[in-house]
């Protein structure tokens, strides 16, 4: 497991990061999201799909659970949230195994359903704008994917 800390001043620095990484991924690619609320998750999603191209208005899931954007390459935004304490499946595998990038706000909720290879990214206050990225590579993908951003 590789692990890599950003921090970033605005919420234009943390889209920004975001986007940077987005070009990097490949189908199949499995991002957590993990952080208070507040602390820039679907911001971090917002610049996720301005690097893969994605043309509509981002926003949390919370009640949908899952919002699917196309780009060029199909993005999975999910909140599972609502899911803590349930044990339903809502067709994971798919989306996981699938030709799109996923993006689980609250992954903890759902960690026995999550792929073993993925990107775990934790957001933390560090300031009134400012906030701490961290990043952990679970595989080798995602570890190569480290580097080089």
């Amino acid at each position: 497991m590789q692990t890599h800390q950003i921090k970033v001043a605005t919420e234009e620095e943390t889209k920004q990061l975001a986007a940077r990484l987005a070009v990097l991924l490949k189908p199949g690619d499995v991002l957590t999201l993990e952080g208070e609320l507040g602390t820039g998750k679907t911001t971090f999603t917002k610049g996720i799909a301005t690097g893969l191209g994605v043309k509509r208005h981002v926003s949390s899931p919370t009640f949908t659970i899952i919002k699917e954007y196309k780009g060029e390459l199909p993005l999975y935004h999910m909140d599972v949230y609502r899911l803590e304490n349930s044990e339903e499946d809502i067709g994971f595998d798919e989306y996981f195994n699938g030709n799109g990038i996923c993006v689980v706000e609250w992954a903890q909720f759902i960690k026995e359903f999550l792929p073993e290879e993925r990107l775990e990214i934790e957001i933390q206050y560090a300031g009134e704008e400012e906030r701490i990225i961290n990043f952990t590579a679970i595989g080798s993908h995602f570890e190569g994917l480290l580097e080089e951003l």
